[in-house]
């Protein structure tokens, strides 16, 4: 029964997936959806690209083993962030009328400037998408205990880009919906059951808070603190510069629906984040083999503890509910996390190149690249040996370090310059490297325990201040701009 619903699921995914492939003429539909999302699928896709398997799998046993004081970057970061974007971003992005944000970075500072922060963007995301494939691979592999994981995250890997090929954003924003609903209806009612099993909603709360799960801020040695912030500020500040956040802002179908889609988004996920993490610590209070389990240093059994448990201790209905929520959350970030940097590779990257493209030559280009994204994906998903929350957080790390000052400068510092947003990503990636040779996470010295992508965003800042107000050497061709402008139909905006 179970097998069968999980089949059934998959296949209608594909075919609404093939459905939306219909609303597709051109890269515009393709990448942004035309700009035309009502506010519901708006709100839909935020969430549920963000609502992932790091956040079902990874967060709720990170949380099960240590507590609250160890998930500082997901959720309280992740959900920071699109707070921030709403009110600091959107309206900026939405105004610009751009596919990528890889554009902005064009029109403010130049072609070099556009390509190194496109390749950086766009290469952080091969940890968030080999994030979600390790997770539905895992639930095949559970499912399916005949199949290998290896196999099953290749299967995964087929399907997830399967529907993201012919449809682009139109298919994310068609199951997201659906997926959204799927995820808030499973997980709320398998909370529920598992509460009443261990006694009780109250009873499952107490118990958290009587063996410290619910200290948010570390209470112990430095290297707890430095940790603590490291993540939360990768989190919530390297996730601004994405090019997801930058689409689901921009697919919108107005500017306020835009701010309150993003807004709506991330708050609902934040409060949301904390039903997975209450059904894997409700599993420790219904049987306290649980806790052992959930302590070990295998991240690939760890993520399967969840779903185990599921499988083995629940009632069928319950079954159905859990996987189901389970397959949406990762389905909808899969499918999103691949048509991110698909978009910026074509569009940033390999544009010199594709200008006499039309919109069909275009849209097969970036089902190619899509194809290639999940191939590279997939083969870090079967050879990693993360979990989903360091292979997110170090993907979140190389846009704090390259991409993060040069954004929120070139918006909101108007002495900002090409050759500050050079010489910022120049120094914030050699500060970053050299930290991360340096590092020694087992002395308990200030300084040897400060996150390497901590010195890379200090680095970045202190370049992007210098390297403005000197004289400037480097600057950008206005000639770039216009040509960027005509063609995206992009508003210059500080």
């Amino acid at each position: 029964m179970l097998i069968f619903c999980v089949v059934v699921y998959m296949i209608a995914t594909v075919a609404i997936g093939l459905y939306a492939a219909t609303r597709v003429k051109d890269a515009k539909d393709f990448m942004v959806a035309g700009r035309s999302l009502p506010l519901y699928m708006n709100f839909a896709c935020v969430f549920a690209t963000w609502f992932g398997a790091e956040t079902v799998l990874s967060v709720s046993a990170r949380f099960a083993d240590k507590g609250m004081g160890f998930v500082s970057g997901d959720p309280f970061g992740a959900s920071t962030c699109l707070v921030l974007v709403a009110f600091f971003f959107a309206r900026t992005f939405y105004r610009m009328g751009l596919l990528t944000i890889g554009d902005y970075y064009h029109l403010r500072y130049g072609k070099f400037v556009e390509v190194i922060t496109s390749l950086g963007i766009a290469s952080s995301y091969l940890g968030w998408t080999s994030a979600q494939l390790s997770a539905l691979g895992i639930v095949i592999n559970v499912l399916f205990p005949t199949i290998s994981l290896a196999q099953s995250i290749l299967i995964g890997a087929a399907i997830v880009t399967v529907y993201t090929l012919f449809g682009g954003m139109w298919s994310v924003a068609f199951t997201d919906v659906i997926q959204t609903v799927a995820i808030v209806v499973g997980l709320i009612i398998v909370a529920i059951i598992l509460g009443q099993s261990a006694g009780g909603i109250d009873k499952v709360i107490m118990h958290a808070g009587d063996n410290g799960k619910l200290n948010l801020f570390p209470h112990v040695k430095t290297a707890a603190w430095l940790t603590f912030i490291g993540e939360f500020i990768t989190m919530s500040l390297g996730s601004i510069p994405q090019q997801d956040v930058f689409q689901r802002v921009t697919s919108a179908k107005n500017e306020r629906t835009a701010f309150i889609g993003t807004l709506g988004g991330g708050l609902f996920y934040f409060g949301f984040a904390f039903v997975p993490m209450f059904i894997a610590y409700a599993a420790t209070v219904i049987d306290p083999a649980f806790v052992a389990q959930f302590q070990t240093e295998n991240q690939r059994e760890l993520q399967k503890v969840l779903p185990t448990l599921i499988l083995n201790h629940t009632p069928i209905w319950c079954r159905v509910l859990f996987f189901g929520a389970l397959l949406s959350a990762i389905l909808s970030t899969a499918s999103g996390t691949l048509l991110a940097p698909t978009s910026l590779m074509c569009e940033n990257v390999l544009h010199p190149f594709t200008k006499n493209f039309n919109d069909k030559q275009l849209i097969w280009l970036l089902r190619i690249v899509l194809i290639l994204v999940a191939i590279i994906s997939s083969w870090i998903s079967v050879n990693t040996d993360q979990s989903m929350y360091e292979l997110v957080e170090a993907g979140y790390s190389v846009t704090l370090v390259v991409a993060f000052v040069p954004l929120i400068c070139g918006i909101y510092w108007t002495k900002s310059t090409t050759q500050g947003a050079v010489t910022s990503i120049v120094i914030g990636v050699t500060a970053w490297i050299t930290a991360r040779s340096l590092v020694n996470k087992e002395l308990d010295i200030f300084w040897h325990g400060i996150p390497p992508q901590l010195y890379g965003l200090l680095g970045s800042l202190i370049g992007m201040i210098v390297g403005s107000l000197l004289p400037q050497w480097i600057k950008p061709s206005q000639l770039e701009r216009d040509e960027v402008m005509k063609n995206r139909g992009a508003v210059m905006s500080h």
